[in-house]
């Protein structure tokens, strides 16, 4: 996306790890790079969080001496989190317009679900870590500096300030602030002009655009960005996004076509004859596609319109629906395998063998899935 592009090459995300390191220091490095993944997985992409912020994972494990899997795998599993359960990622944000649910309550319980999820992955990735001994791979390491040595050369002689903290908080935090007030406005106010004007700016895609404008501003206009910068960071950062929409626009059609041939309400008629609850049909659903195909995105948008007509009539709330979106993503990333993308690119970016990142990898994203869908099914019974 533009906005996490912008933060990557402006230092945002630099400055966010860097900052959390020094706050938790040496002995807790791991917690501080699983909560970069976290927050700055919110803006960008899996992969591209992977590729901005590998160089710093590569350097803490050089520096520590341990393996690089103790500091990657918190990360990996903070990026996997928000990828799966908040917007604005694709995934989510299609299963929230097949089910009209709206995206306030997705964000609230991606992090309500999302965050105990997390936890228990970090606490996997601490031990792992600590039993299997992967190096820093050599190769990666040296691209790495020579990268920043020539980011810096290419700013010598400028009077570019570092960018604060506060500022990538502001950038990441503003349109999820929006979206929530939009939403909790259509309970707490009754009609009227504010409530216009609060759900005016709190629609996603005026949300995003307001975080993305801020982001011109505060991390390049003020900066001494010029015109052409922005354009050539905005105009780089459309090239993935071609893919991602044929990704969830396969997937949807995929989801139509099941619907419309009567393979949907066929499988939601079987599936509510065996008298599991429906959340955990959503689960299973999402987990089945997830192994077989390989794509998260994939296996959220078409067992979203799987499951519709299992929930069309039923009268259910938005958070409960809200909490199905979530059974969903977590079934969606469960035993990451030789046919998904990620899996090689973990694999081969952090120089990890196919068989520990099995051990690793694959078996992070089952334990978050699990703890995921954990938490999701046990709200599910309060709403």
């Amino acid at each position: 996306t533009m906005l996490g592009a912008i933060l990557e090459v402006s230092g945002g995300a630099e400055a966010l790890s860097s900052r959390l390191l020094r706050l938790f220091g040496e002995r807790r490095a791991p917690l501080a790079m699983g909560l970069t993944g976290l927050i700055f997985g919110i803006p960008v992409f899996f992969d591209v969080g992977i590729f901005v912020l590998a160089p710093i994972v590569y350097a803490a494990a050089k520096r520590s001496g341990k393996s690089i899997l103790l500091y990657a795998m918190p990360l990996l599993a903070g990026l996997s989190m928000t990828h799966a359960f908040l917007p604005p990622h694709p995934g989510p944000v299609a299963a929230a317009g097949l089910l009209k649910v709206s995206l306030g309550w997705v964000i609230v319980m991606g992090l309500a679900v999302g965050v105990p999820a997390v936890l228990a992955a970090w606490a996997y990735a601490a031990w792992i870590g600590k039993r299997v001994f992967v190096p820093v791979p050599q190769d990666m390491l040296e691209a790495a500096e020579a990268a920043k040595a020539a980011v810096a050369a290419d700013r010598e002689g400028t009077d570019e300030a570092p960018v604060s903290l506060a500022t990538v908080l502001a950038v990441i935090g503003t349109p999820l602030v929006l979206i929530l007030a939009a939403t909790f406005s259509s309970i707490t106010l009754s009609a009227s002009p504010l409530r216009s004007v609060i759900e005016f700016f709190g629609n996603p895609f005026t949300a995003l655009t307001i975080a993305l404008l801020l982001a011109y501003y505060l991390l390049g206009v003020r900066r001494g960005w010029s015109r052409a910068s922005l354009e050539s960071v905005s105009t780089a950062s459309l090239k993935p996004v071609g893919n991602i929409l044929l990704v969830v626009g396969a997937g949807g059609i995929f989801g139509a076509v099941l619907k419309a041939s009567g393979v949907a309400q066929a499988l939601s008629d079987t599936f509510h004859g065996i008298g599991l609850p429906v959340i955990v049909l959503a689960y299973l659903i999402s987990l089945v596609l997830r192994v077989a195909q390989g794509s998260a995105t994939v296996a959220i948008v078409t067992t979203a319109g799987i499951v519709l007509p299992l929930l069309e009539g039923s009268g259910h709330s938005q958070p409960f629906l809200a909490l199905v979106i979530m059974a969903i993503s977590a079934g969606s990333i469960f035993a990451s395998h030789v046919n998904d993308g990620g899996f090689w690119m973990v694999s081969k970016y952090f120089g990890i063998s196919e068989r520990d990142t099995l051990k690793s990898w694959t078996v992070l994203e089952s334990v978050l899935s699990l703890a995921g869908f954990a938490v999701a099914a046990a709200l599910s019974l309060a709403v």
